[in-house]
């Protein structure tokens, strides 16, 4: 096996959220043929340990991918290799970690390799992370899986393409809704009512406008941006009533509860928590797993310089734990019509994991 075959047999399947049965079939039987891992499955999500132990290293990627969108320029489920990158739905995101993270685990078991008796190394591959919250399958194996089967997770590698560079921050999600509240009238008699539409003006202008006090080193500074609105009943009608949605995008400097509270301070609607599930992630630079990562790049020569992220993972179900983010691949493809990972760094991400495993462990 190696990670080239390996990820186009994935690229190969059509693993829409949902739909990742067959996927996880392969994997699974790629996996029980690897000796020295023990395998389970649980639902459409395949994990393989390697060492018995209670310090729990896991390296974690997903298998579904979105819908096929329009102008890609070759077959989305057909991998085509054009000048040393590999094309496909999938390909990048999040096939390439997947992939890789699978052949580390089994070119370590068969070369020979354990962790310490203390230790124990992890591939999970999981299903629904792009629904963003239903039936997401690391949500399940935290719930169902780790604790029970296996130990709590140590710490975690988290498969998203990041070019091989270590992500040690990444922006959470809070969604908000503003209702502006006004009284309604004839639209000739407008003077007799008050114009939720125009509250909600106001507001437009004030989330604008407004400030944070606090940045984060990785991310920068919070946004908040609206992004739907819906009022009015009829064209002749004074509206008395007008939501506005507000996509808040956090980083570890606010709570959820800090931001919902500033906004709520600026705004004359009544602002209300539509989801707040998305919670930032950061790890600190002196953890042990942000140091095995940079000193695995270090000496393979990449980038260890830690950036943060804009964008969510799986990472928000392993908060609790020391992570990194990293994987082949530019994130910017990610859900395009031009979807591709290098082959030089797909198969660069095989020994990358391989030594963070390494050195973690020593």
């Amino acid at each position: 096996m190696t990670v080239v075959s390996l990820h186009a047999d994935l690229v190969r399947i059509p693993s829409l959220s949902f739909q990742e049965a067959a996927a996880a079939d392969h994997v699974e039987a790629v996996l029980r043929g690897v000796g020295g891992l023990d395998v389970l499955r649980h639902d459409h999500n395949v994990v393989a340990s390697l060492g018995d132990g209670d310090d729990v290293l896991l390296l974690c990627s997903h298998l579904d991918v979105v819908p096929p969108s329009q102008g890609h320029p070759h077959p989305p489920f057909s991998p085509t290799t054009v000048d040393g990158a590999v094309y496909g739905r999938g390909a990048v995101d999040a096939k390439a970690s997947g992939a890789a993270m699978l052949t580390a685990l089994a070119t370590l078991a068969e070369s020979g390799w354990r962790p310490p008796a203390t230790g124990r190394l992890v591939v999970a591959l999981t299903e629904c992370e792009e629904t963003g919250a239903e039936n997401n399958g690391m949500e399940k194996l935290r719930e169902r899986v780790f604790g029970t089967a296996l130990p709590e997770v140590s710490a975690a590698i988290v498969g998203e393409p990041t070019e091989l560079r270590p992500c040690l921050a990444q922006k959470g999600l809070l969604i908000l809704t503003a209702t502006a509240e006004g009284e309604t009238a004839h639209a000739a008699r407008a003077h007799l009512g008050t114009n939720a539409l125009t509250v909600a003006a106001r507001d437009l202008l004030a989330i604008d406008a407004l400030a944070f006090e606090r940045s984060d080193p990785l991310l920068g500074w919070p946004t908040a941006t609206a992004t739907m609105i819906e009022g009015g009943t009829a064209k002749n009608v004074v509206p008395d009533r007008c939501r506005i949605t507000l996509d808040v995008r956090s980083t570890p400097a606010y709570t959820h509860a800090e931001l919902t509270a500033l906004v709520r301070d600026a705004l004359e609607s009544r602002v209300e928590v539509y989801s707040d599930r998305l919670v930032p992630c950061a790890t600190a630079a002196d953890c042990r797993i942000v140091q095995a990562t940079t000193g695995a790049l270090s000496a393979l020569g990449w980038d260890a310089a830690p950036f943060g992220s804009p964008t969510a993972s799986d990472w928000i179900h392993l908060a609790d734990v020391p992570a990194v983010k990293i994987g082949p691949g530019r994130s910017e493809l990610s859900h395009t019509p031009d979807e591709h990972v290098e082959i030089a760094q797909l198969e660069a991400a095989v020994e990358v994991y391989a030594e963070i495993a390494r050195r973690y462990f020593r």
